[in-house]
């Protein structure tokens, strides 16, 4: 395989995730009978330019179905940050009715429905028709396709330009990255501007966030091959923000590089160089990993099988796709945790997919009063540890396997 961005060849490891099913495609009753697609999850460093990439197995349509059960309006902290990122932008760039705002993965309006409130123009762009559709329902209008150069220029020359692109958490999620960043070149306004929200490859490695890899997830980025791909297609950094958003991330802020005026702040020159301290621009910076997360994965079943042995009562929370990425790479089953709570409707009812652990309501939490729960969006831990302060009645404690095993007693910590 070649690597997605600059084509030298692939042959560098960085970790093996043995296989999994899409970690998205969650199984109904009646899918439990039939066959489980599961691919190999097996993730690359290209030396050349230092993009961490997924080998292709399937095409994007096998992990981004009309199936597709991620909500983004479903966690009230994510909702608050998108409010305040419209609140920021709104003022930074002076934006009132005669602007407009284009999300590319506008998922179920969670965001563009703060940019509606303030009067502004907006659209979304999100190919999964499930949270097309929850959109459309806020009012908001949503374009149901892949977004990439050929549909934003078709949508420039009707006028459709944006003075405002967002793009959360979708930069990794391209197979063609090239193709999807000179969208944005050729959406935008020549004074416009867009911002792209990712996790930061820096925190994956040092903090052994490995469950952050899936299929869904092309590609793990660093600023240094970022701002190369940006340049090479049409985009110049102008200034990055760093988040703390899914175990840390960034925010890129991003300009056309043959009209934008924007000068670049000291912040992008600071996260390069952290990343280059860290050895990002070199192998060393990635070797051991493998290990690191096969230590997280040997602690958290050893963790589970002496909580059957003790008769514990053990539940899981969240039904998140890093989840599924743990419970498949540990072979967690049912028998170590017999159920996964969420709070999403579309979820309850169905099974993980690979471990096929059911998924319930969070009334099953409360009637079986586990002695353990394993959150597995970990990255909402403080948000979950609130949510959840009730079961502190029966003295139970909140359990985390990344980046290192933890428990914590409810309401303590």
């Amino acid at each position: 395989m070649n690597c997605r961005f600059c084509k030298a060849s692939l042959e560098v490891p960085f970790v093996d995730l043995g296989s999994a099913p899409p970690s998205n495609a969650y199984l109904t009753a009646e899918s439990l009978y039939a066959k489980e697609d599961w691919y190999p999850l097996r993730v690359m460093v290209c030396t050349s330019c230092w993009l961490v990439q997924t080998e292709d197995y399937a095409g994007r349509e096998a992990f981004f179905s009309s199936e597709y059960a991620y909500f983004s309006s479903v966690s009230s902290s994510w909702l608050a940050h998108a409010k305040a990122y419209v609140e920021q932008m709104t003022n930074t760039l002076g934006l009132d009715e005669n602007s407009c705002v284009v999300e590319v993965a506008s998922n179920d309006g969670y965001l563009l429905q703060y940019v509606k409130e303030r009067g502004i123009p907006c659209y979304g762009v999100e190919p999964t028709a499930s949270t097309a559709a929850a959109s459309r329902e806020k009012g908001i209008e949503t374009l149901e396709v892949f977004f990439g150069e050929a549909m934003a220029r078709e949508l420039a020359e009707k006028g459709r330009d944006a003075d405002l692109t967002a793009a959360n958490n979708v930069l990794a999620h391209v197979p063609d990255i090239d193709d999807f960043v000179r969208g944005f070149a050729a959406l935008l306004k020549p004074d416009g501007v867009s911002t792209f929200e990712f996790p930061h490859l820096l925190k994956l490695i040092r903090d052994t966030q490995f469950d952050t890899i899936y299929h869904e997830h092309y590609s793990y980025l660093s600023l240094i091959a970022v701002s190369a791909i940006f340049k090479a297609n049409g985009l110049e950094v102008f200034d990055v923000e760093e988040l703390t958003t899914h175990g840390g991330s960034l925010r890129v802020h991003a300009q056309r590089a043959d009209t934008g005026k924007r000068k670049v702040t000291n912040a992008v020159a600071a996260i390069l160089k952290a990343e280059k301290d860290q050895k990002l621009d070199q192998l060393a910076g990635y070797e051991g990993f493998q290990a690191k997360a096969e230590r997280v994965k040997d602690d958290l079943l050893t963790a589970l099988i002496d909580a059957k042995h003790k008769g514990l009562k053990v539940g899981a929370y969240g039904a998140a796709a890093k989840g599924n990425t743990l419970m498949n790479f540990a072979g967690v089953r049912p028998d170590l945790v017999p159920y996964v709570v969420d709070r999403s409707p579309s979820k309850q009812g169905q099974f993980m997919p690979g471990s096929r652990i059911p998924i319930v309501d969070e009334a099953h939490l409360k009637a079986d009063r586990p002695d353990l729960i394993l959150i597995l969006p970990w990255n909402l831990k403080t948000e979950l540890a609130s949510q959840l302060a009730y079961a502190g009645e029966w003295g139970a404690s909140l359990v985390t396997a990344v980046p290192g095993l933890s428990f914590q007693p409810v309401g303590k910590g």
